[in-house]
């Protein structure tokens, strides 16, 4: 069942069961090859034998393809294409219409920051998946990360799923008020007002409460915290990060070695 303030899905997988820092290791070391790898196909092959084969084995291959297509691939793809047509460089054309001219090496270079971008926010999309939140931070926290540090980026990586689950909130009370959601595209368009309107001094005064909420929890306390939920570390998690760890080392010495 879905989290509404996370993209987290709950599966009996052995991607779930492993530590989220093991993950989030893996994650790193997925993008560090993406961005070091010299080949014009790193990006995409790592999508194709790493992440693919990964959201299979965590059961949630539809979920990742669904969050990949709708959400990552559109701003890869508007990338790439402003890319290709503004951004100039190239020496060999490969169409033209009017002023406008696209070259071979721009669409190349292109292609190569749109497939980093889907690659790296793929992965970390994956580790959303399959990563609770709390688990996240605490394991975070355990590992001496500041607990504001670690507050930040969770809050970060819950900004979509709380929007979108917010967003939905705000639609469907307005409907229930008799605003036409459903007429046509010109017509929606006037209606972002009285939907976006909500939804940012929502926004604005969650934050107040969340602020508030964290300090009578003692969130800045400086004294030692104890935690309801220990999250297992297990000898293979341990294992597979040491091999992740060397890997991304080999790679980067790999890469600023002197040929």
């Amino acid at each position: 069942m879905p989290d509404r303030l996370s993209f987290y899905l709950k599966k009996n997988s052995i991607i779930h069961a492993l530590n989220p820092f093991t993950k989030l290791t893996l994650v790193f070391a997925i993008v560090t090859y993406g961005l070091i790898g010299a080949g014009f196909w790193t990006a995409t092959i790592l999508v194709c034998l790493a992440l693919l084969p990964l959201a299979f084995t965590a059961r949630l291959l539809k979920e990742y393809l669904g969050v990949a297509v709708k959400l990552i691939l559109p701003t890869a793809g508007f990338m790439f294409v402003m890319q290709s047509i503004f951004i100039p460089g190239g020496t060999t054309e490969i169409f033209r219409l009017g002023s406008i001219s696209i070259e071979l090496e721009t669409v190349q270079r292109s292609y190569l920051i749109a497939s980093r971008i889907f690659l790296f926010i793929s992965a970390f999309a994956l580790l959303l998946l399959t990563t609770h939140p709390s688990e996240l931070m605490t394991n975070l926290t355990q590992r001496g990360l500041p607990p504001q540090f670690a507050y930040v980026i969770i809050s970060t990586l819950q900004i979509i799923p709380q929007m979108q689950a917010k967003s939905l909130t705000i639609i469907a009370a307005q409907r229930s008020r008799g605003l036409d959601t459903e007429s046509s595209f010109i017509k929606r368009i006037g209606l972002l007002v009285p939907l976006v309107g909500p939804l940012v001094f929502g926004s604005l005064v969650e934050v107040e409460e969340r602020a508030i909420a964290i300090e009578a929890r003692g969130f800045t306390s400086t004294h030692k915290k104890t935690y309801l939920h220990e999250v297992p570390d297990t000898n293979l998690d341990r294992a597979i990060r040491t091999i992740l760890i060397a890997l991304i080392i080999v790679a980067v010495v790999w890469r600023v070695w002197p040929s």
